[in-house]
């Protein structure tokens, strides 16, 4: 293909700038759905919408076409939390401790489910922060700041009570989540939590440089703990979960404004990827207990940005005539557009995973994991939503349709969800559904991540 006419500077001022965002989100009422159309669709007409011309916060996403739009930036949508989730929601205010904390309790005593019967510990406190966190919440106003700063605080002196060498942030040992995860999940999930309350926090805040402090203590404990394989070693039943949630908390970092080890960030990237075979359309299950769900999100998880951004990359070199209407996403394609050799094929490779993986969302033997669900179900679930919202395109509405379907039915009377196996904790379970129903909340991390991820170093431009 020949490179058409147009100014290269154009494209590059086009994705700095960003074009419109379209938000893709079928499930605009504020009811769960009550059962799948036969396509995953909503049944809504829709109409080609150019993204030039629009102003992204009037757009109906409904109305929208996602074959025709370029889909760089992700937009909170506007509309209300169904009603089940706003009770999930309550129920995770309520069982958060005086502490400040959440716990999942131990391993060893599954059977209690009471949220203030077990120990806090803080893989689940900040995990569960991030689902009030996802649906707008934040330390200085909205329904649950007093549980954000709470949990800041409880989260902050744990950081600080660590040993300053040792990898972990705590002494505590035998929790659902490190069982079921691995001993490095409290840092991953804690640096997670505090790389995303750090931006809501004014720097006039008392608690902002406690939580920057605290951020740099957990960056520096997660990425000395790292193998060289880009993976986190101490994994338990679902190794390959704990080494996808370290990979994430690094682009959560980044997303902050962190002097993140960017190999570091590439090899846990590249790790996760290698866990899925393009070709044959199967994940190695070789460290998630033979459970192929779990490393097929981990997979589809850490190569999302890169997609997205490789989706950003050649839609933008439509719009600005750069590449004909119907080019596709290839390392050509992409090396015509002045990104350099080794990022064209990183992303053309993230590209074809992702969409290779679309296909898997409808195998319900591969989403069933272990068979029935348990926190790790949940959690997996979570990635994929994630990786849907990232990746752009029209797979997100319909795997929101069916999840909303899917966790509806199965949830609690009084709002939660619980687990059958493995990390059966409600508090864990709860946060995990909350997170994967309302990913296309979360609009910081991808807008930073996907720009990122779109451009080659200046120098190689």
């Amino acid at each position: 293909m020949k490179l058409l006419p147009a100014s290269l500077t154009a494209l590059m001022l086009a994705l700095l700038m960003g074009c419109v965002t379209v938000l893709l989100d079928s499930a605009r009422n504020s009811t769960p759905p009550i059962a799948d159309s036969t396509d995953g669709t909503t049944g809504t007409d829709v109409t080609t919408v150019d993204p030039t011309t629009v102003d992204p916060t009037t757009v109906d996403p409904t109305t929208v076409d996602p074959t025709t739009v370029a889909v760089v930036r992700i937009v909170a949508p506007t509309e209300e939390l169904a009603p089940f989730i706003d009770e999930a929601l309550d129920w995770l205010a309520n069982a958060q401790h005086e502490s400040g904390g959440w716990g999942a309790g131990s391993h060893s005593s599954q059977q209690i489910r009471d949220p203030h019967k077990v120990q806090t510990d803080p893989a689940t406190t900040a995990f569960t922060a991030m689902a009030l966190l996802r649906v707008g919440g934040n330390p200085t106003s909205g329904k649950y700041k007093n549980h954000l700063r709470r949990a800041s605080e409880h989260l902050v002196r744990v950081v600080n009570e660590s040993d300053a060498n040792g990898p972990t942030i705590t002494t505590l040992q035998g929790t659902q989540p490190q069982s079921k995860l691995g001993q490095f999940i409290d840092t991953s999930m804690t640096l997670q939590f505090l790389s995303r309350i750090l931006p809501k926090l004014p720097d006039s805040d008392p608690l902002h440089p406690q939580v920057d402090a605290a951020l740099d203590k957990c960056l520096v404990k997660l990425q000395k703990s790292q193998k060289e394989d880009g993976s986190w070693g101490g994994g338990s039943w679902a190794g390959v979960l704990q080494s996808s949630v370290g990979c994430s908390a690094l682009e959560w970092a980044v997303a902050a404004g962190k002097n993140v080890d960017m190999d570091a960030l590439d090899r846990a990237r590249e790790h996760q990827k290698d866990n899925f075979n393009t070709e044959t359309g199967r994940a190695s299950a070789e460290d998630s207990a033979g459970i192929e769900l779990y490393a097929f999100a981990g997979s589809q998880r850490a190569a999302a940005s890169e997609a997205g951004a490789a989706f950003q990359i050649i839609e933008n070199a439509k719009k600005e005539g750069l590449l004909e209407a119907d080019a596709e996403c290839t390392v050509e394609n992409l090396r015509l557009v002045g990104i350099d050799a080794s990022k064209a094929t990183t992303l053309t490779r993230a590209f074809a995973q992702n969409r290779a993986q679309l296909k898997l969302l409808d195998n319900e033997q591969m989403l069933s994991g272990f068979g029935n669900n348990g926190g790790e179900e949940f959690l997996s679930y979570m990635l994929t939503s994630e990786s849907l919202v990232l990746q752009g395109g029209d797979a997100w509405p319909k795997w929101k349709q069916k999840m909303h379907t899917r966790m509806a039915k199965i949830q609690i009377s009084d709002g939660s969800w619980t687990g059958h196996h493995c990390i059966t904790s409600p508090v864990f379970c709860t946060a995990a559904v909350v997170q994967c129903l309302t990913a296309d909340r979360d609009e910081e991390l991808l807008r930073i991540l996907n720009n990122r991820d779109a451009q080659s170093p200046p120098e190689k431009l």
